[in-house]
């Protein structure tokens, strides 16, 4: 691709750890240069948290990942000669990126008021853990303790569960993508308007955004009480057959489908004569302890050969060793090679494809302080 849709896009990337610069990471695979402003000696914090203690050279793998295809300049922002010339590339850039703290950027005099007085058509970004205002928002902003506020540990598992918490950073993920949405969506404004603006979002957001079906339900009728149900279960809101089932060598998921239909092609009269979808519902836990009986007594492949010449709506539940060994992985090719100090390091690829063309850029992430020369 000659030129991404980003192309001559600069942007000043404060932030640290996963959901700002991940966002920034979203812009950079679109085309925009990214300059990450980081502190003396340590520089953005990511470069030591190393998810499975994995380093790669100097820096934690995870860090590589999140910050490839950026620039490195360090700068003490408590300095006022180093601020200052940070204030200059301020005052030259298309969008910043924080994610620091309500207060922060404001004490250091880089928060959206002071900036777009010095770049009036700036397009600010900012991620914080739980907005500006209320009885959170001085809290940690780490995805743990976001998703705990949000409930996502109590929604998740079976009703006999302790809360069971997301195994990824589910939180960071969605904001960096609400984030890199907002600041895409004010360039726009900006190309047509001249007008600059301030998109703001949180962890605490994404996460009631991505709850939106169980809190919809739940403001408009405060009779219904959301309840985890039995071990085969897979959401709160939805009858049998919906939820993953063990086989004899490991497991499959069903999702809506009739249940009388389930119960024809796993041979099981009882549940194929369940025509009535109240009984899908009042008799849920008795239906999927059917099916899971049934279930166990071939391998997940014979069944998936069963269902899939119906056009049942079901899957394999993977590994992760059998998805990267998978023809359907190697099929969509997210993954791409980057490279720096000799290392080689495999790492996913933007999911966004332009023109039928995925994104790909070998560029890796920046040793700390590296483009000195940018200011």
């Amino acid at each position: 691709m000659t030129e991404l849709p980003l192309t001559g896009i600069t942007v000043l990337d404060f932030s640290q750890f996963l959901a700002g610069p991940v966002a920034a990471l979203r812009l950079a695979d679109l085309g925009a240069r990214v300059i990450k402003i980081e502190r003396p000696g340590s520089g953005d914090a990511g470069r030591r948290l190393a998810f499975a203690g994995l380093m790669v050279g100097d820096d934690s793998m995870s860090f590589h990942t999140m910050n490839r295809n950026k620039e490195s300049l360090v700068a003490d922002l408590k300095d006022p000669d180093d601020l200052a010339r940070v204030r200059a590339l301020v005052a030259e850039v298309d969008v910043v990126v924080s994610n620091f703290r309500p207060g922060v950027m404001e004490r250091l005099g880089l928060d959206y008021e002071t900036v777009r007085e010095l770049n009036p058509g700036i397009v600010y970004g900012s991620v914080s853990g739980y907005g500006d205002t209320g009885p959170f928002k001085d809290r940690p902003g780490q995805d743990l303790l976001a998703q705990s506020i949000a409930g996502l540990p109590w929604l998740n598992g079976s009703r006999d569960d302790p809360p069971v918490p997301v195994g990824l950073a589910v939180a960071d993920h969605l904001a960096s993508c609400h984030l890199a949405q907002g600041i895409t969506a004010l360039l726009v404004r900006r190309f047509r308007t001249g007008r600059g603006g301030h998109t703001q979002t949180s962890l605490l957001e994404a996460l009631l955004d991505l709850e939106f079906e169980l809190l919809t339900t739940r403001l408009n009728d405060p009779s219904i009480e959301v309840r985890r149900k039995g071990i085969r279960s897979a959401h709160a809101f939805l009858p049998a057959p919906y939820g993953i089932y063990p086989t004899s060598d490991g497991y499959l998921a069903i999702a809506m489908n009739p249940v009388p239909v389930i119960g024809r092609l796993l041979e099981l009269p009882e549940v194929a004569a369940m025509t009535d979808p109240q009984d899908w519902w009042d008799r849920q836990e008795e239906i999927e302890e059917l099916l899971s009986d049934r279930l166990r007594a071939r391998t997940r492949d014979e069944w998936l050969a069963v269902l899939d010449a119906e056009d049942v709506w079901c899957a394999p539940v993977l590994t992760l060793d059998e998805l990267v060994d998978h023809d359907g992985f190697r099929a969509i090719a997210m993954t791409q090679e980057i490279k720096r100090d000799g290392l080689d390091l495999i790492t996913t690829r933007s999911p966004i494809r332009i023109d039928g063309e995925r994104l790909l850029n070998p560029r890796p992430a920046p040793r700390l302080g590296e483009h000195e020369e940018i200011a």
